[in-house]
């Protein structure tokens, strides 16, 4: 076949879940409501953060810093999927295509190096409470934060110039909802087999060093909690990191549920539905896990949605 070198006037077909014309509108309803959901959540939680002094903490900043990761994370790919079944209209341009792709690898590997982040925050604070403000200093945490941003804008780069980089055919049809990466490596017609090891290798070193980091902060966690001789110092101790364990497990179980699914399976729709849990579920359930689980975040919403209702008693006359 013919390469195709116009990439300006690319075009490639998402074919998403279902082409069923009658599933399409409960599939824009269902989606629009996890993302309203997601954006809800995860701007209450940045809301809470910010009007509640209390909440001022290391912590809470690099939470504040993972609820806008979430929502730039399921803004990359919802939006223009709403789009698409509202339009009935699947394709996405070339410039389109690779814009999505930078931006879900930049803010998915934020996601992943800020809970690296966070659990050395909790190894901090369980394991050397005394000098836990003292290590963890505001400009250590705005270090961090700045540092798990350009690891993931070099990763996403890579990406995307190792895509740039491929040749296509006309008539490109993406087995998926957005442009998932390695479906376009299967789809290219030129030799990628320097993009597909420059892209493995990046990303093991990029998933494989924040989960290393997890790994050994709880380690570390567990090995300081045993020693604890109270039962009630050690389950205290284990609910200051439940949240974030839990939220660690959601996020690498269904990325490591979406590898195994693409390279395992042979069907591109299980691919698809695995993606979805990680894509757009994870992001939506993480606020709902940090403000069930925290009192301090359920406290400051409380006092955030009272001002809300006593608001109108202010207003009127």
């Amino acid at each position: 076949m013919e390469l195709y070198n116009l990439t300006s006037n690319l075009e490639f077909l998402l074919l998403g879940l279902s082409e069923d014309p009658e599933l399409q509108p409960v599939l824009f309803a269902l989606f629009l409501l996890i993302y309203l959901l997601t954006v809800l959540g995860n701007v209450l939680i940045i809301l809470a953060i910010s009007c509640d002094s209390h909440l001022h903490s290391p912590m809470y900043f690099f939470l504040y810093n993972l609820s806008l990761s979430d929502m730039g994370f399921s803004s990359t790919t919802i939006p223009k999927m709403l789009i698409n079944l509202h339009a009935h209209n699947r394709t996405i341009t070339y410039a389109e295509c690779l814009t999505q792709v930078s931006f879900f690898f930049l803010f998915g590997c934020m996601d992943s190096v800020l809970l690296a982040v966070m659990a050395y925050d909790r190894w901090v604070a369980i394991c050397h409470p005394l000098h836990y403000q003292v290590i963890l200093n505001p400009r250590l945490c705005r270090y961090l934060v700045v540092m798990s941003f350009c690891i993931s804008l070099i990763d996403s780069q890579v990406h995307c110039f190792m895509v740039s980089q491929l040749k296509f055919c006309t008539n490109i049809k993406i087995p998926h909802f957005f442009c998932d990466v390695p479906e376009l490596l299967k789809l290219a017609c030129s030799d990628t087999s320097i993009n597909s090891i420059v892209i493995f290798l990046v990303s093991i070193i990029v998933g494989f060093l924040p989960a290393s980091g997890i790994f050994y902060s709880y380690y570390k966690i567990i090995s300081s909690i045993v020693r604890v001789p109270s039962s009630g110092g050690k389950c205290k101790a284990f609910s200051t990191c439940g949240s974030h364990l839990s939220v660690v497990c959601l996020f690498y179980g269904t990325g490591l549920g979406v590898y195994l699914s693409s390279s395992i399976s042979s069907s591109s729709k299980e691919s698809v539905v695995t993606s979805v849990m990680y894509t757009m579920v994870v992001p939506m359930i993480n606020p709902f896990i940090y403000s069930l689980r925290n009192k301090d975040i359920k406290k400051a919403l409380q006092k955030i949605f009272s001002q809300i209702i006593m608001l109108p008693t202010y207003i009127i006359p």
